[in-house]
Order: C-alpha cells, then sequence, then structure tokens
C-alpha cells in the first residue's frame, strides 16, 4: 500500500491528528500566550488542547498507540497548571516571565533526547500514516531524524530569544525577542515538517532507479518564510518606530517571494520528480 493510499484509508480526520504539528500544537499555543497576566490562560488553553487532541485520536483511530509527546503534553501543562495554582504571587509572577523559555527549553530536551534514543518523536506519529513496509527503511528514519532536529533547533531558537528579551532586554514583549523571532522559528519547522518528506520520496525515488542525487531545491522551503516578511515589515511600521525597516521588509519580502516562487515553479517544471513526485 503507498503512502497516500494508506492516509486515505484511515481517513482524514485521523490522518490530521497524526501530524507531529498538531502534536505540537499545545506547546506552540502556550509558548506564543505566555507572559505578564496571561500565564494561566495560556497553561490553561495548552492542556485543554492536549487532553483533546489525546482523547480525539484515540476516538478516531482506536488502534493508536500513546504517544511520547501526548504523554509529555498531559504532564508538564498538568504540572504547571497545579504549580499556577498553588504558589505565592512572587513565584506566579516568575512563571508569567520565564514560564515560555522552560517550554520550549523541555520541548527542545524531548526532541533531541529522542533523537539520542533512537526514537525521534516525529517517529510515532510518522508510523501511523505510512504503511508498516517503510518503518525501518533508511529513508523513512532519516526523515524522522531531519524534522525532530527542526524543531529541536526551532525551540531552541525561540528559548534564546525569550530569555534575551526578558534578561537582557528586561522587556518580555518585546515584538521582536517575544514574537518576530519566535513564530518565525515555528513556522519554518512546521514548513520543514511539511516539505522536506516530499524531498525525501524524491531521492528515494532517483536512488532505486540508479540516478545521481540532484541539488536540493530550497526554494519551495523559503517561499512562505520569505511571505512573512510582508506582515512582519507591517508589524513593524505598527507597533516599533523604525518604520525604514519597516518599509524595507515590505519591499524585500514582496520580491524575494516573488523570486522563489519563479524558481520553485521553474525547477518543478524542470524536474517534477525532485519536489513533488511520490512513490507508490
Amino acid at each position: 500500500m503507498s503512502t497516500d493510499a494508506h492516509r486515505t484509508a484511515k481517513g482524514p480526520v485521523a490522518g490530521f491528528l497524526d501530524n507531529p504539528v498538531v502534536g505540537m500544537a499545545p506547546w506552540i499555543i502556550f509558548s506564543l500566550l505566555v507572559g505578564p497576566g496571561r500565564f494561566e490562560l495560556a497553561v490553561g488553553l495548552a492542556l485543554a488542547a492536549a487532553v483533546a487532541l489525546i482523547a480525539l485520536g484515540h476516538l478516531m483511530n482506536r488502534g493508536s498507540s500513546w504517544k511520547l509527546l501526548e504523554l509529555a503534553d498531559v504532564v508538564f501543562f498538568g504540572a504547571m497548571a497545579i504549580i499556577g495554582a498553588l504558589v505565592d504571587d512572587g513565584t506566579l509572577s516568575w512563571l508569567e516571565t520565564y514560564a515560555g523559555e522552560v517550554a520550549n527549553i523541555a520541548l527542545a530536551v524531548i526532541a533531541f533526547g529522542s533523537m539520542a534514543v533512537r526514537m525521534p518523536f516525529t517517529l510515532q506519529y510518522a508510523r501511523e500514516q505510512v504503511d508498516p513496509s517503510l518503518w525501518h527503511t533508511r529513508g523513512f528514519l532519516r526523515t524522522n531524524y531531519m524534522i525532530t532536529g527542526a524543531w529541536g533547533i526551532a525551540f531552541l531558537i525561540a528559548a534564546a530569544a525569550g530569555a534575551y528579551g526578558d534578561l537582557v532586554l528586561h522587556n518580555p514583549s518585546n515584538i521582536w525577542t517575544g514574537w518576530i523571532i519566535q513564530i518565525l522559528a515555528i513556522v519554518a519547522a512546521v514548513k520543514f515538517t511539511v516539505w522536506y518528506p516530499d524531498v525525501a520520496r524524491a531521492r528515494g525515488v532517483r536512488e532505486a532507479a540508479g540516478l545521481p542525487p540532484e541539488p536540493t531545491r530550497w526554494a519551495g522551503f523559503l517561499v512562505p518564510l520569505a511571505g512573512l516578511l510582508v506582515p512582519i515589515g507591517i508589524a513593524v511600521l505598527i507597533f516599533d518606530n523604525m518604520w525604514w525597516l519597516g518599509v524595507a521588509l515590505i519591499v524585500v519580502g514582496s520580491l524575494l517571494t516573488k523570486n522563489l516562487q519563479a524558481r520553485s515553479q521553474a525547477g518543478s517544471e524542470a524536474g517534477p520528480e525532485a519536489g513533488s513526485q511520490t512513490p507508490g
């Protein structure tokens, strides 16, 4: 059974819930919402999302296995909710300031730790999206190591940005360290999760046919990141006093997106097997 046929057989909802990006939704919600005066809201929504995803996942797919990330979601945010309800105002204030960095570091530890024990956490999700005959192939395992590593790096970047805003700038709400850098890191990881499997499958097709590997076409991965420069520039114009930087980001983002889209389309037309072909 091909990968696409396996997904279709499971149904669209179950297939959606098997995506590792969905499993990381509680962490993304928490890391983006937490801040002064928002700890209870952030941890409450993250815990509710974690419980709902587990319930839906096992309801829609009764053969679904328990996943490391799902258990970590409930344990971490459940503990945070209990701690937040019991601590004094001083400790709660500390949590409101630094809990985002704690969450990002915790997820980075989960990502790199799972790789260290040879069970990258995305592997548990990926196995439920493909036929078991692919589970132990070199390409399948390498893809999951790459995606798990990308998420680990993304959350390390988010943690470093948040820590810089809190400890150096003393401004948890700084638009760059509190929002832009962290959102860019997460969007990059999401896009890589979607983009890289197609690249890996195309590489596998060429290897099976005895053809030499082609250079990786990064334009398809970079297009949405370049596109984000435009809304970031608008946000800088509105919320920051560096109007010139906002204008520059809008112009560069527009031109770069157009250029990358043209390169991506040209690459697909020149060699569709290198960017979008999925083996049966």
